[in-house]
């Protein structure tokens, strides 16, 4: 049995990781992916230019399989109203085609 759905990814600071994952939860996702993350972007410059081996992976990322594009939006929508003025982080979309074996999803 396959599934259609939207995948939403966010990239932020791993010392947000609760608080996410609770607004996750509250949206009403059956569930998540969170992997350590790292590179660079306009936040995350370091004086040498360069981040540093301990902040290399301070970030994580998550990703999220909704049912319907407009769940994803309403996640996506309240990470960046609670968050992304005072910490960094980016929030994207993906129209995933099928989610197989979706009698889990």
């Amino acid at each position: 049995m396959t599934q259609q759905a939207t995948k939403l990814v966010i990239v932020t600071e791993k010392l947000l990781l609760k608080k996410i994952a609770k607004i996750i939860e509250e949206a009403g996702a059956t569930g998540y992916t969170v992997v350590e993350a790292g590179g660079k972007g306009s936040r995350n410059i370091r004086s040498s230019g360069r981040p540093t081996v301990s902040d290399t992976y301070s970030n994580i990322k998550f990703e999220v399989l909704t049912p319907n594009r407009d769940m994803a939006v309403k996640i996506s929508d309240e990470v960046a109203a609670q968050f992304f003025d005072d910490y960094s982080g980016i929030a994207y979309l993906c129209d995933v085609m099928e989610v197989l074996h979706a009698h889990k999803f």
